[in-house]
């Protein structure tokens, strides 16, 4: 890979579960500060870009001197977003250059899972790799704004679902279950490629957009981690993404934590 791999994180307020999160407080930042400064601090990306529909977001991001580019409010997926932000800002990049997606509500992305993936997609040359992290609270496991992958022993993945997969039905003792996140990489050419898809219906039915990869035919690697992320979905993923931020070493990093 010639040159470096560059993330997009698309983000918009008209989100369906929690409309208005991008400019959420954290403490004391918005959300979308947080998620913006630590990608940034990868050393594997060459330009970290937020992608909206809504200029509130792009004025945020710009006034904490980051970049950010406009995008159409139609989009059914946040891929989707990406594919138009790749587009709009006019880049040429190779057939097997990275983009990096970073959801706008991965609030605990760090720069570790940011290099893992860059290795990982250097090494297997997946058209799309997936992190997906364990996941700690049973409740989560049963919860549909959790999106739950299952992957083959080779890192494979077979299937995502807002159902509790692997089923715990026959077990006889903990289930390792992993969450998907909103961390994902794309080969350029297979994000054009994406584009041009049409939606499928286990992707309509779960509203999981890597489904539409999967029914296509397409192979995603996924890449595991043993700790918490956390997609801020609803108020009670806010405060508890807070209180991960202020023990996170990251966090204190780019900002003052507040006493």
């Amino acid at each position: 890979m010639s040159a470096k791999p560059i993330c997009i994180i698309p983000a918009r307020m008209a989100s369906t579960r929690y409309p208005g999160k991008p400019l959420e407080p954290m403490l004391g930042l918005p959300l979308i500060g947080h998620v913006w400064h630590r990608c940034r601090m990868a050393p594997s990306l060459g330009r970290v870009v937020v992608a909206t529909c809504d200029q509130v977001i792009k004025d945020a991001v710009e006034k904490l001197g980051g970049e950010a580019v406009m995008t159409a409010d139609t989009h059914p997926g946040c891929v989707d977003r990406t594919v138009e932000a790749i587009a709009n800002l006019g880049l040429s990049l190779a057939d097997d250059a990275l983009v990096l997606m970073v959801q706008g509500d991965e609030v605990m992305v760090t720069p570790a899972m940011i290099e893992d993936m860059v290795q990982v997609h250097a090494r297997t040359r997946s058209p799309v790799v997936n992190l997906a992290s364990v996941i700690q609270n049973e409740a989560d496991h049963d919860d549909p704004n959790c999106v739950k992958v299952c992957a083959a022993p080779d890192g494979r993945a077979l299937f995502f679902s807002r159902a509790a997969i692997p089923s715990r039905w026959r077990a006889n003792g903990p289930v390792p279950a992993y969450q998907q996140t909103g961390i994902i990489g794309f080969s350029h050419h297979f994000l054009q490629t994406f584009g041009t898809l049409s939606r499928t219906p286990l992707e309509m039915i779960e509203q999981i957009d890597m489904l539409r990869t999967l029914e296509h035919g397409y192979p995603i690697q996924i890449v595991t981690v043993d700790v918490e992320t956390v997609g801020v979905d609803t108020p009670a993923d806010l405060l508890r993404g807070e209180h991960m931020l202020r023990s996170d070493p990251v966090t204190a990093q780019y900002m003052d934590l507040p006493a």
